[in-house]
């Protein structure tokens, strides 16, 4: 029995080797879709990280620490020493080389016992700086109040702008593990990491293509159900799944951070012709044939600078090439991005805009 599973399985293996060799050939030749792989664009359903917080004392600060009025500090530093079977009380603490902080980690999933994960510290009261000190032992809680995790380590603030927030790698250890079995399971949910009806039937269409009918199931536009093959384990049908390609397709975006003024988009997202005025600045864009001598070439358009029109001979405008020309017209990258989104609300810009 274990030498027929064992053909079984080099036989899907070699299977799924031509398919991948197929779809390669297919996207090489006729140019189609990129091809993606499953494990990229979906995750495990119940698989996934777990926030960790718990409340700390950050001590041998050189002064740094919250001042003297800090009485959430003091009593907690009260209440350390008590344990310690040191009794003071909150206000005979004067110290400023300690701070209270706020201690933040992500449990990942299968983590185990005594494995150790990165822990980020931020200061609550009015410390100058965290550089130097040492986390006291400190419990981490999930959502259910249990502890998952202790803290404890000695903070690396870093050469960035804030000194009241550092890290520590490894510096938390796992007391408390998230039970997840895959195991047992004969069947589980992909979930898309982007909503789309035609990747859900996609990714339903080839899994079943690979490893045979009623593997998969698109239940939704982002979910999908497969069932294992009798001769795999769980774990190694999910690792196989993960490998499969399918030409992917994704919706035109536009993506656009406010605070540093970037714009993301690509090349050839179209812009219906219009004429914007923002400010004192307009912009007609075309697509008609310039006939100036004076304009100015931009990603195959021409912007006339006399008359501040934007043509693209015939061809649809893209926002790549409008951007370029408000550039050129001396537009801020406040103004920018406030046109394009004024110019998506009204229709002239099809792509989704996501700002950060």
């Amino acid at each position: 029995m274990q030498k027929n599973g064992h053909d079984s399985l080099q036989t899907i293996r070699k299977k799924l080797f031509g398919v991948f060799s197929a779809l390669c050939i297919a996207i090489y030749i006729n140019n189609i879709a990129w091809a993606e792989k499953i494990g990229d664009l979906s995750s495990i359903a119940g698989v996934r990280d777990n926030q960790l917080m718990g409340y700390g004392i950050v001590i041998g600060l050189n002064g740094t620490g919250d001042k003297g009025g800090s009485q959430f500090t003091a009593q907690s530093m009260a209440n350390m020493l008590e344990t310690m079977n040191v009794k003071l009380s909150a206000s005979d603490i004067k110290s400023k080389n300690v701070a209270a902080v706020m201690v933040t980690a992500s449990l990942p999933p299968f983590a185990r016992q005594g494995d150790k994960i990165d822990i980020k510290i931020s200061s609550i009261g009015d410390a100058k700086s965290l550089q130097g000190g040492t986390l006291v032992m400190t419990p981490l809680n999930a959502v259910d109040g249990q502890i998952y995790a202790v803290a404890q380590g000695v903070i690396s603030v870093g050469n960035g702008d804030s000194l009241v927030s550092g890290t520590i790698n490894g510096g938390a250890t796992i007391e408390k593990e998230v039970i997840f079995n895959l195991t047992n399971q004969n069947s589980t949910t992909l979930s898309l990491k982007k909503s789309d009806f035609q990747n859900a039937i996609k990714v339903q269409n080839k899994i079943n293509e690979v490893f045979g009918e009623q593997s998969a199931q698109a239940l939704d536009s982002r979910t999908i159900r497969i069932n294992k093959p009798s001769n795999l384990s769980m774990v190694e049908f999910l690792a196989l799944v993960q490998e499969v390609d399918i030409p992917y397709s994704s919706r035109e975006r536009i993506v656009i951070d406010e605070k540093s003024g970037t714009i993301v988009s690509g090349l050839e997202i179209s812009v219906q012709p219009i004429v914007l005025t923002h400010g004192d600045l307009t912009l007609k864009i075309t697509k008609d044939f310039d006939t100036s001598t004076d304009s100015t070439v931009i990603d195959s358009m021409t912007l006339d600078p006399k008359s501040n029109t934007l043509s693209s001979n015939g061809k649809t405008p893209t926002v790549a090439s409008v951007v370029r020309a408000l550039q050129r017209l001396g537009a801020s990258s406040q103004s920018i991005i406030s046109i394009l989104e004024t110019m998506k609300r009204s229709g002239a810009i099809a792509a989704d805009i996501e700002v950060l």
